[in-house]
């Protein structure tokens, strides 16, 4: 109990950091400032696992899946890179709704900021009542499973047909039930005009982030159940993945153009721990199989993205 209230302290804290005393003054985030920043969260995240292996050691937060530190410490990386790696298709579609609402850099981070504060409160209701599914109807981990490949289905048809974010419903939803001002007034979220109050599309982009944060937690959370079920290494590595979102969103949103074929690596990470949840009563997959899976997934659509890009610009330079 006392490692569970001092990690969440520790997150508390350092979002109180962030916004209160490096991002006080709202800047554009440049390319030096995200690298450092992704090192830093990649850092503390890597160096969890140690923790993680002394609380399964010492028996700090219970153990209700009768896990070995060495098996505790597998499925914790195994989570952590399942969700960071899922993070990048939500980056696609964080840097599609700022591209189409024309949210100035310099904003974009304390918007994430509250996206990122309402994302760990989303799921870890989530985590809590998916973990609790899982101990309770043993069979509720096929119906995760089948909507994971569900999921990676409808990615294959339909990721290169990206919504234009004002064409959405939800966008006409927000619309319908508050007025929403064509213009960003500076940092605010409401204006006035008149003897009437608008929201401006600043925070119509905040509830859009955390609305599509919830739609992926719908894929990421089941997910990392299907490696673990266990309540804390769930949660730390989903947290953790997710506080280190923001400093990646600006790392790699110049670069998403070059990595085309990351989205089929997602594709097969959402398809092949849906077929480990449906499998997970048969067959037990080893915690290094599933990690060797995510990891040459992402490396092969990098490396196929990198070749496509080199192969692109040599056609242009002969053309």
């Amino acid at each position: 109990m006392i490692l569970w209230i001092a990690f969440i302290s520790f997150i508390i804290f350092a979002l109180a950091l962030d916004l209160g005393v490096f991002n006080r003054n709202p800047h554009e985030i440049k390319t030096k400032e995200a690298t450092a920043w992704t090192i830093v969260w990649v850092t503390i995240a890597l160096l969890f696992s140690g923790v993680v292996y002394m609380a399964f050691q010492n028996n700090w937060v219970g153990n209700p899946t009768n896990l070995t530190p060495t098996q505790a410490v597998l499925k914790y990386i195994t989570g952590y890179l399942i969700e960071l790696s899922l993070s990048v298709d939500n980056i696609f579609l964080i840097a599609l709704i700022f591209s189409s609402f024309q949210i100035a850099k310099k904003y974009q981070h304390e918007v994430l900021f509250y996206g990122v504060l309402g994302a760990i409160i989303f799921r870890a209701i989530m985590i809590v009542f998916g973990v609790a599914l899982i101990n309770k109807f043993s069979w509720i981990i096929y119906v995760f499973g089948a909507f994971l490949i569900f999921t990676a289905l409808k990615m294959l048809l339909t990721h290169d047909k990206p919504q234009n974010p004002k064409d959405s419903r939800l966008y006409k939803w927000i619309k319908k039930i508050y007025p929403v001002s064509r213009s960003v007034y500076g940092g605010a979220f409401f204006m006035k005009r008149g003897k009437i109050r608008f929201a401006t599309p600043l925070f119509v982009v905040v509830i859009l982030i955390e609305l599509t944060d919830l739609f992926f937690a719908l894929d990421s959370i089941p997910a990392i159940l299907a490696i673990t079920a266990d309540p804390f290494i769930v949660f730390s590595s989903n947290i953790l993945a997710v506080m280190g979102l923001r400093s990646m969103y600006f790392l790699i949103v110049g670069m998403l153009d070059k990595f085309k074929y990351i989205s089929y690596s997602l594709i097969v990470i959402l398809a092949f721990v849906g077929i480990k949840m449906i499998l997970s009563h048969h067959v037990d997959i080893p915690d290094w199989l599933s990690l060797s899976v995510i990891a040459f997934s992402l490396g092969a659509g990098m490396v196929a993205s990198t070749i496509s890009e080199k192969k692109a610009a040599k056609s242009l330079t002969e053309g």
